[in-house]
């Protein structure tokens, strides 16, 4: 059935889900008599979407471990767009297998033990896969499933990166320096207001 996925729910141990609204337009001789119209169902897990394309065939059911690696970790999230990643298909591995997607949006958490966790952090790249036997499969993959790619920005790389997430937490008002006010609020009219 045909419908417009309108909002996203995160619930921890869960893969996303989202509210659609069916709109019934897949049967068009019939559609003064249209019984899906309007309707709306909450929590559709991600599985269960399919891109509004044309189509030679659906895709086969794609399981949820390979559509979302990871569980949601929090019910608190923010959905963004990342500039600069929307032009250009992104590499999306799934299954072992490299395909090529179209970025939607990016789910990130926040507010619980693991979502804060640098070590355990995850967002959610929402995209559509654009080849292979999934194609137009909605998927929500982490930052090491996925590579953007922009030829005008850079050159994609290939293999690993050189690099391994921060398991560090980073704060200004940690350090010992804000035990002192002068330095804590050596602003830029400090020294104004010791020549007076």
């Amino acid at each position: 059935m045909h419908g417009l996925a309108v909002a996203v729910t995160s619930i921890p141990d869960r893969c996303l889900s989202f509210q659609v609204i069916f709109t019934g337009c897949e049967d068009e001789e019939n559609r003064l008599e249209n019984p899906h119209g309007g309707a709306m169902w909450a929590r559709i897990p991600i599985t269960a979407l399919v891109a509004d394309e044309p189509l030679d065939e659906m895709p086969p059911p794609l399981p949820t471990h390979f559509a979302q690696p990871w569980d949601c970790s929090s019910r608190n999230f923010e959905v963004m767009a990342l500039d600069r990643t929307s032009s250009s298909p992104w590499l999306c591995k799934v299954d072992g297998e490299f395909y090529t997607g179209k970025y939607y949006m990016t789910v990130d958490y926040t507010g619980t033990e693991i979502a804060d966790d640098p070590a355990q952090h995850k967002q959610s790249h929402i995209l559509e896969l654009t080849n292979g036997k999934f194609k137009g499969a909605i998927v929500a993959l982490p930052n090491n499933r996925v590579r953007v790619t922009s030829p005008a920005m850079w050159v994609t790389g290939k293999g690993a990166p050189d690099f391994i997430p921060s398991q560090w937490l980073h704060s200004a008002e940690k350090h010992d320096s804000y035990m002192d006010w002068e330095t804590t609020f050596d602003n830029l009219y400090n020294n104004e207001n010791t020549e007076k």
